[in-house]
């Protein structure tokens, strides 16, 4: 005769089941047990942890974490810097993005939170949340960098205890999703006049930069997702202008206004700040893109090979100009050059793994990435860079990091 069946397991039937999964887990850690002649670890011995309905990271990774300052008389202006060197791959984890804030994180509520469009328009238009995300979407893989990052060009700036994540932590890279802002500015009718858009963000500080049109009906995207989420608040939830290669001023978070007009707007950030003190003592505005740069990241500071023998070089490469076509890493100072292999994808405008087998023989060395993007641009050595700019230029560094690696493993910046 038939059993009839139900979709619920008896509790009867359910409890002798777990008990036995319970009792076969036990036998099998004392069969591995026998077979290696280790006792088991704990873990497997007993049932494990429940799972939380938002994950988070094991309690063994507490360590890598984000590094965040503040202005001492001013706390609401931060600087959030990403730990490289405890990342693999090339996508920074929403939590562990970089962000700069000005006035804060504002807490807006994305029902109420609208983007206006005017200036040289043909019909000014005025977008809430939800017409946004009826746009159609899409969705790239992008690197964000503070224009300051790294910023070594002082002499007194070369502190050989710098970490990767101190010396270039304001570069992260994410999967962005979003709409066009081509798109969005059809709908308003851009006039021919129009060859700026001035940006301007939702925060006390109302962030204002100026973007040449081109770039907004390029590339740009108006993005209200990272990485299969909606935006974290610091990085500009609900919505953010994002400019591939730009400068990370420029992609301007809780993104509230454009105004097209035909001149730039000379707002605080692009004369006050953000621009580039040359030599001569005059100022270069609007240097928007972010040039070929690389770093290191293994081996760096507090991450040093612990023994002579094979170790992976690994790091990575970026440009604001397109893909990176080449990676070179030197272990003697630059005196020779060796290509490292650069592990796909290799995408524009976005974070690029390299690699390199090294066979250390415990004595010192100096390490060394040069890329080079696309467009034939290569990463300059710091004096090439200085002589070019000059000592006070600050934004915008990307000459070539030297890691010294001493006898017993440890490493220190040294340029």
């Amino acid at each position: 005769m038939a059993q009839r069946t139900t979709g619920t397991m008896p509790r009867r039937v359910a409890l002798r089941g777990a008990g036995a999964m319970a009792a076969g887990a036990v036998l099998g850690a004392g069969r591995a047990a026998a077979e290696t002649g280790d006792a088991p670890p704990p873990w497997m011995t007993e049932q494990g942890g429940l799972v939380a309905p938002y994950g988070s990271p094991s309690a063994h990774e507490r360590d890598v974490i984000r590094r965040v300052t503040t202005a001492r008389k001013l706390p609401s202006i931060v600087s959030i810097k990403t730990p490289l060197q405890d990342l693999t791959g090339i996508i920074t984890p929403n939590g562990l993005h970089h962000a700069r804030c000005h006035a804060g994180v504002p807490a807006i509520d994305p029902e109420r939170h609208r983007l206006l469009v005017h200036g040289l328009v043909e019909r000014p238009v005025s977008f809430g949340m939800d017409d946004l995300v009826r746009f159609p979407s899409v969705s790239r893989l992008h690197f964000l960098e503070c224009s300051g990052n790294t910023s070594l060009y002082k002499d007194s700036e070369i502190k050989p205890g710098l970490t990767v994540q101190d010396t270039h932590g304001q570069v992260s890279c994410a999967e962005w999703t979003g709409v066009r802002l081509a798109d969005v500015l059809a709908e308003a009718g851009v006039k021919k006049q129009a060859q700026w858009v001035l940006a301007e963000g939702a925060d006390a500080a109302a962030m204002t930069r100026s973007v040449p049109i081109a770039k907004a009906l390029d590339d740009a995207i108006l993005a209200y997702a990272q990485n299969g989420e909606r935006l974290r608040p610091e990085n500009g939830y609900p919505l953010r202008l994002l400019l591939p290669g730009y400068e990370g001023n420029a992609n301007v978070k809780w993104l509230r206004r454009l105004k097209l007009g035909a001149t730039p707007f000379q707002t605080r950030e692009e004369t006050a700040r953000y621009t580039g003190l040359l030599a001569d003592g005059t100022a270069l505005q609007f240097n928007f893109v972010m040039e070929v740069k690389s770093v290191i990241t293994f081996p760096s500071p507090g991450r040093g090979p612990k023994q002579p023998g094979f170790w992976e070089i690994s790091g990575l490469a970026w440009s604001g100009n397109g893909r990176i076509a080449r990676v070179e890493v030197s272990t003697d100072g630059g005196a020779s050059w060796r290509d490292a292999a650069l592990q796909e994808p290799v995408l524009a405008k976005c974070l690029t793994r390299f690699r390199l087998p090294w066979t250390w023989d415990g004595g010192p060395a100096l390490l060394q990435s040069r890329a080079t993007d696309a467009t034939g641009e290569v990463q300059p050595t710091r004096t090439r860079l200085i002589a070019a700019r000059g000592a006070n230029f600050y934004y915008h560094y990307n000459g070539i990091t030297t890691w010294r690696v001493a006898s017993g493993g440890a490493v220190t910046l040294a340029a």
